[in-house]
């Protein structure tokens, strides 16, 4: 009853019916409430002829009704909206910021609960009119549009039918400048946009249209600017935009037709400068660097020489212990560097490496423990001399726990087998390696 009172005292055009409107919008932060408005005949054509009403008051207030309406989690209010979403699309080049703010949220909102309003909105033009929405100059407007695109490119139907429309928009280029812009314009949108791309990379197996853009260079040159910005106080937030930089990056560069593009020695720099900042705050950033880290080193001899010559190691080893999956993936790292010959194996060993490595064999993990054994496998083959140091450092023990581990126990015997082999050959790594501890 009291649902249709605040109907009927909407729809009576009396003096107060801006009132009405506010009481209206108050009862509607309420879920059964929202469900009963939008089952009673006539309440969405009411709210949308005071939308579309030339009094800005009521159209603003009605506006903020709708806004009530789309947070409901009911699909079935969100497809009530239907009937609203063209003028809601028509009003984003509106007259006043707040209301083209509340039509922008009350979109996305929509957009989630809905697939039947997705497959609306995108005939209506949704893309065309967020190209052009992207270019104001307000701050606030630019978060909403973050927010629409970031909630449409979720979306499940999103790879086969909204990326590609974003793609052959004028939005990538904006999405990139303006996340790259974050440290001097307003974080709100770089960090909406930011996950836009990341949602376009990873769910897109073709991202030519952003390499040739120069996403790879210019998220690295953001990088770099951040690492050189942050010391003294890492603003609130900067989190929130560093983590998708990364997870990009990382993405793009696993993908073809990007080898090379992230040859920067000063980006191995950046990034160890980014994690060192991050470490005690936002210890989950630290995988996100380390899976960027092993994209880099993966198929790169020259960013491993890299790593090593700028004396980046310590700070990798350093990060070791962080968590499960740091373990993991800087045992993968090392490995990648390992791969490279002799020469880089050389180096690792001369960073007393095998002392780390021992304790890593009794964890319960046997991923991380596999990656470790592939680790001294490689040291193993490169530089014989590493096994007869591991078994003084009592490595056989550790390795004998494993025969009866069945995915390991084949990787620990041929180690076991290694290591047990008279090392009267010459090696290739000098004898004295070892002193330089």
């Amino acid at each position: 009853g009291q649902v249709l009172e605040l109907l009927r005292g909407v729809q009576r055009g009396s003096e107060d019916r801006r009132r009405s409107l506010g009481r209206l919008r108050w009862a509607l932060q309420n879920e059964e409430t929202q469900q009963k408005f939008v089952r009673l005949d006539g309440s969405i054509r009411t709210l949308t002829g005071l939308f579309t009403s030339s009094l800005a008051e009521l159209q603003l207030e009605a506006a903020r009704c709708l806004h009530e309406l789309s947070h409901s989690s009911v699909p079935s209010v969100a497809e009530a909206c239907l009937p609203v979403t063209s003028y809601l699309l028509t009003y984003l080049s509106g007259h006043s910021l707040e209301f083209t703010e509340l039509c922008l949220y009350t979109l996305g909102n929509l957009v989630v609960e809905s697939e039947a309003v997705r497959k609306q909105l995108l005939p209506q033009g949704i893309i065309p009119v967020l190209a052009s929405c992207i270019q104001s100059p307000h701050e606030a407007v630019l978060e909403g549009v973050g927010y629409v695109l970031s909630q449409l490119l979720q979306a499940k139907e999103a790879p086969t039918e909204i990326i590609p429309l974003v793609l052959d928009s004028v939005l990538p280029q904006h999405m990139l400048r303006l996340v790259c812009s974050g440290l001097k314009a307003g974080m709100g949108a770089s960090v909406e946009f930011a996950w836009c791309l990341h949602y376009i990379i990873c769910r897109h197996k073709d991202n030519m249209v952003l390499l040739a853009l120069g996403a790879v260079p210019a998220l690295t040159s953001l990088l770099l600017d951040l690492a050189s910005q942050i010391p003294p106080d890492a603003p609130e937030g900067l989190e929130l935009l560093v983590c998708p930089v990364l997870r990009c990056l990382s993405n793009l560069l696993a993908q073809t037709g990007c080898q090379g593009q992230g040859q920067d020695g000063r980006l191995l720099i950046a990034l160890f400068l980014i994690l060192q900042c991050f470490l005690q705050q936002h210890p989950f950033l630290i995988q996100e660097g380390l899976w960027l880290l092993n994209n880099l080193t993966a198929d790169d001899p020259f960013l491993c020489s890299t790593l090593l010559s700028l004396d980046l190691l310590p700070a990798l080893l350093q990060l070791l212990t962080c968590s499960q999956m740091a373990t993991v993936l800087v045992l993968t790292v090392l490995c990648n560097i390992a791969e490279k010959g002799p020469f880089q194996c050389q180096q690792l060993l001369q960073q007393p490496l095998l002392p780390p490595l021992l304790p890593l064999l009794t964890l319960p993990d046997p991923e991380a423990v596999g990656q470790c054994l592939e680790l001294l496998h490689l040291l193993f083959l490169y530089c014989p001399e590493a096994a007869a140091d591991f078994t003084r450092q009592g490595g056989h023990q550790a390795l004998e726990q494993h025969q009866s581990t069945p995915e390991l126990q084949e990787r620990a015997q041929a180690l076991l087998d290694m290591v047990r082999q008279p090392s009267g050959a010459p090696s290739a790594c000098p004898a004295t390696l070892a002193a330089f501890s």
